[in-house]
């Protein structure tokens, strides 16, 4: 019987995050998935070197991948180094990758990775989110919402 995953992830070393994300979409659920890298890549990554802000993921033939995310080269890497924007395989299991791309085909939802981060064994993943884009008047609605939260979090530390 296959062991329960945990409502969180494990999440020891975050090493780039896509803060824009969770104001640009509406988040539905989140999946994480292993990275499947070249060792420059992982070092470049330990070193805490990556941007994930324009990237996105796709699922083609049965698989995903991760589309434009930056990792730059490792500065030790001479002519073993990586492509800094090459596609990366995403590492899900099968019936993960159906109902991805169920819903990104259906639903006409999107793929957006939130985080990449380093788990307690010392293996890379990527937080995946299956999102709604936000429109123009909601994402106005969420900046109200989050500056009446400063406002009433400074009235009550005030007030007591």
């Amino acid at each position: 019987m296959a062991r329960p995953k945990p409502a969180t992830f494990d999440k020891v070393k975050t090493v780039a995050e896509n803060r824009r994300a969770r104001f640009d979409y509406y988040i539905d659920d989140k999946f994480e998935a292993g990275l499947a890298l070249t060792g420059t890549e992982v070092k470049a990554l330990r070193a805490g070197e990556a941007s994930i802000a324009e990237s996105y993921a796709e699922v083609k033939d049965g698989q995903v991948w991760l589309i434009n995310a930056n990792i730059p080269e490792y500065s030790h890497g001479n002519r073993l180094n990586h492509e800094p924007r090459r596609p990366r395989k995403l590492l899900l299991h099968a019936r993960e990758i159906e109902k991805l791309f169920g819903a990104v085909e259906r639903k006409g939802m999107t793929l957006v990775p939130l985080s990449v981060y380093f788990n307690r064994t010392g293996r890379a993943k990527v937080e995946l989110a299956l999102a709604k884009g936000k429109q123009a008047q909601d994402k106005r609605a969420t900046i109200k919402e989050r500056d009446w939260k400063r406002d009433k979090a400074r009235l009550m530390r005030e007030k007591g």
